[in-house]
């Protein structure tokens, strides 16, 4: 694996913490809101890019069923350390493996859904294009991108959401110009409900004729 511009995150159990706190103890509820957003349906093939210790992954094993795939890559050795173990402790067949945002590890259109979760501002900006394209690749004509990251705060948050967002934020705006850059027709784009977090879905458009 080559080294990627972005940072990389190696405190694993850290994040869990930091995620039960951020979602006060709903962690559960607000993934289940994040997959709905796409929607995440039985049988199909879903990447989760940036997965860290893979709970966004095995939330969405459970939605896909027996007939779905479901893959997560993270540059962080430690985080994919966690994330199996996760997934073998909880019986959940979730594949996960350490690999670059910037360079998928699979062929074009393999992905019914493409998600990309509180990652890109990990990313540099000379790079998150990058990203977006490798996104746009591994996803199928018709299939769906949903990116979700920090908007850009006014004021002074301290506490738990501080320690997230200290490394930067993605406007609104900016990602949205980074999937339709990335050849995705925006579907829809907002506040996700959680304190600073907004997505934007997007889709890959499908080729005349087919």
């Amino acid at each position: 694996m080559t080294d990627t511009n972005g940072r990389i995150l190696h405190r694993a159990a850290c994040y869990d913490l930091l995620m039960w706190l951020y979602t006060v103890g709903r962690e559960g509820r607000f993934r289940d809101g994040l997959l709905a957003l796409v929607p995440a349906q039985p049988g199909d093939c879903v990447l989760d890019v940036g997965c860290g210790t893979g709970s966004l992954a095995i939330a969405a094993k459970r939605r896909v069923g027996a007939t779905g795939t479901v893959c997560g890559i993270d540059a962080s050795p430690a985080m994919i350390a966690r994330a199996m173990k996760k997934a073998r402790r909880r019986g959940v067949d979730v594949e996960f493996q350490q690999a670059l945002a910037e360079a998928l590890p699979f062929p074009d259109a393999q992905f019914d859904v493409v998600l990309s979760t509180v990652m890109l501002h990990h990313v540099p900006r000379t790079a998150r294009q990058r990203c977006a394209i490798e996104m746009g690749r591994v996803v199928k004509p018709g299939g769906r991108v949903l990116a979700v990251d920090f908007g850009a705060s006014t004021d002074n948050r301290r506490g738990v959401f501080a320690r997230f967002h200290r490394h930067g934020h993605t406007k609104p705006d900016d990602l949205i110009a980074l999937l339709t850059g990335a050849g995705l027709n925006r579907l829809d784009s907002g506040p996700t409900g959680a304190s600073g977090l907004h997505f934007v879905l997007a889709a890959r458009p499908i080729e005349s004729g087919r």
